[in-house]
C-alpha cells in the first residue's frame, strides 16, 4: 500500500476510535507552514451530501459561513449554533438569461456594506442578494455583458477596498464550455467592474481563469488557471486600474506529489501568505514570492477555502463535504 494512503487510513482509523469526524492529513514542506497550522491539526467535517460545494465566505452579521452547492443551484449556511441551514434557492440559475445548464451561484462575496454578492453560472452575472436573509431571494444584477455581449458564466469574485469587483468569467457554466453555441465572448476573460457600472477586460491571456484574489496591498492580483494542461497560478501588478507584468506565481509542476482537483481558489492571509486550492487534493500554503510553505491534504478535490473574521479557521469546499481546520496566529 502507498505510504500516503496507509497513513490516511490510519488516521481515519485513529478519528473513528476516538470519535471526531475529519478527514485528511497535513503536510510540512518548510518551517514556516507551522506559523499557520499545527503538525496535529485536524480537518473537521462540518456538513456533507453536497454535489459540488464551492464558493465559502465567512458572513460576521450571520456568525457563520455561506457556500454554494453549484449543480444543486443552493446556498447554504453553516453556524456553530444551529449547524447547516438551507438558506438560498435558488442560487444563480433563475431563468435571467440563456443558458445549456442549471448551474446556480459558484464564488461568493459581500460588498462594502456586508450585502451578498453572487457569481451566478445559470444566469451568467455577477448578482447581488437585493432582499433580507432568509426571505424568497430576490437579485438585482450588477454586471452581465461585456461590449453587449453576454459573460460566460462568472465564476469568483474579489471586493476591492473601494467598492470595485475583480471578476473571472470562464466558460464552465456552459453545457459545452467554448464549443458552447451560446457563447457569445470568443475568450475567458478577467474583469474589473467599477462602481461606476464601467467594465473593463483586465486580461484575456487564460484559457480557464478561475479562482482570484487581492494582496492585501492592492498592488498584486492572482488568478488560478483550471487547465490540467497549462495548470499554475500567475499574477498582475495592479495599479487601481489596469494589470501588467503578467508572470507565472505558481506552476503545478513545482508539486511534489499531486492529488485529486485543479488550481481553483484563492485566498490571500493578512500575513501575505496565499492559500490556494490546486491539484493535490487540498490546499497549497504559498509564499508572497512564490514558494511552497506546505499542504492541507484533504484528500479529494478542493475547490474553493475562506477564513473566518479573525483568521481563526479556514473553511473548505472539498467535493461534496464543507470543513475547517484550524489556523494559528504567524
Amino acid at each position: 500500500m502507498h505510504k500516503y494512503k496507509y497513513f490516511l487510513l490510519l488516521s481515519f482509523i485513529y478519528s473513528s476510535l476516538i470519535g471526531q469526524n475529519t478527514i485528511g492529513s497535513v503536510e510540512l514542506l518548510n518551517p514556516q507552514f507551522n506559523q499557520f497550522v499545527s503538525p496535529n491539526a485536524s480537518i473537521e467535517i462540518l456538513a456533507s451530501g453536497f454535489r459540488w460545494a464551492e464558493g465559502p465566505v465567512w458572513v460576521p452579521d450571520l456568525n457563520g459561513v455561506l457556500f454554494s452547492d453549484v449543480p444543486e443551484n443552493k446556498v447554504y449556511l453553516w453556524t456553530e449554533e444551529k449547524g447547516l441551514r438551507l438558506f438560498l434557492s435558488p442560487s444563480g440559475m433563475t431563468g435571467h438569461a440563456p443558458h445549456s445548464t442549471n448551474e446556480g451561484a459558484n464564488g461568493l462575496a459581500l460588498n462594502k456594506d456586508g450585502r451578498l454578492l453572487l457569481c451566478q453560472h445559470g444566469d451568467r452575472r455577477v448578482a447581488l442578494l437585493n432582499s433580507p436573509f432568509f426571505e424568497t431571494p430576490q437579485y438585482k444584477t450588477i454586471v452581465e455583458f461585456n461590449n453587449d455581449a453576454r459573460f460566460n458564466s462568472p465564476n469568483d469574485i474579489v471586493v476591492l477596498d473601494n467598492g470595485d469587483l475583480l471578476f473571472t468569467d470562464p466558460p464552465y457554466g456552459l453545457k459545452e464550455q467554448d464549443n458552447d453555441p451560446i457563447k457569445e465572448l470568443p475568450y475567458n476573460g478577467v474583469y474589473l467592474w467599477s462602481k461606476k457600472g464601467e467594465v473593463k477586460l483586465l486580461s484575456r491571456s487564460l484559457t480557464r481563469p478561475n479562482g482570484i484574489a487581492l494582496s492585501k496591498d492592492e498592488k498584486t492580483i492572482y488568478v488560478a488557471n483550471s487547465d490540467r494542461q497549462k495548470s499554475y497560478i500567475v499574477a498582475f501588478d495592479w495599479n487601481g486600474d489596469e494589470v501588467s507584468n503578467e508572470r507565472i506565481f505558481f506552476d503545478a509542476k513545482q508539486i511534489n506529489r499531486s492529488g485529486a482537483g485543479l488550481f481553483d481558489g484563492l485566498r490571500v492571509h493578512s500575513s501575505g501568505a496565499v492559500f490556494a486550492t490546486g491539484p493535490v487534493g487540498g490546499v497549497l500554503v504559498i509564499s508572497p514570492n512564490g514558494e511552497h510553505w506546505g499542504t492541507i491534504r484533504v484528500g479529494k478535490a478542493t475547490a474553493n477555502c475562506g477564513f473566518d473574521a479573525n483568521e481563526e479557521y479556514l473553511y473548505l469546499t472539498s467535493t461534496d463535504v464543507l470543513a475547517r481546520i484550524k489556523i494559528l496566529k504567524p
